[in-house]
């Protein structure tokens, strides 16, 4: 019976807070009445070591992102209020992390981005690195990591944490 009443009372705190307008769990902070527009380039990739879908799927995913949790309007004109750029900057799929036995276990890929936001309306430039770093099982060759890896943990983590820094005062 406590829990059940626990749990109520759990939901209707969220109901009431979500519902009143007080908090959103979709937090941006953009202020509407002066930027309308963003224009987001290709992230390029410029590691050492190249996957060759990394750059058209973040670039996809945060142009996703950006129309589906913003009212900014995409543009490809140069004065857009907001002109997001970047690029990958590392891809380091060279690390162990995890030794059993005298046997790797766990090796780690790390990724950069590196996002350069220009606000043309108040003449700002911000630039800011994203760096994450992905484990997987020592027994798969990259090519199966990154398979396994790539459209469920690092272009979304990659994608949210940018977003974030951008339009979130968390």
């Amino acid at each position: 019976m406590k829990y059940l009443f626990k749990n109520v009372l759990i939901f209707l705190f969220f109901v009431l807070v979500t519902s009143c307008g007080v908090y959103s769990f979709r937090d941006v902070s953009v202020d509407y009445s002066k930027y309308k527009t963003i224009r987001i380039g290709f992230i390029e990739n410029k590691a050492r070591y190249i996957n060759p879908q990394m750059s058209v799927k973040l670039t996809d995913k945060i142009q996703q992102k950006i129309v589906n949790q913003t009212k900014l309007l995409r543009t490809n004109n140069a004065e857009a209020h907001y002109v997001l750029s970047g690029y990958i900057s590392n891809y380091d799929p060279s690390q162990t992390v995890g030794i059993s036995n005298s046997q790797t276990q766990t090796n780690r890929l790390t990724v950069t981005v590196h996002i350069v936001l220009k606000d043309n309306v108040e003449n700002k430039t911000q630039e800011f690195d994203v760096t994450r770093n992905f484990d997987y099982n020592a027994s798969l060759s990259l090519q199966q990591a990154e398979a396994q890896l790539l459209d469920k943990e690092i272009i979304p983590t990659i994608t949210d944490e940018i977003f974030n820094k951008i339009f979130s005062n968390w």
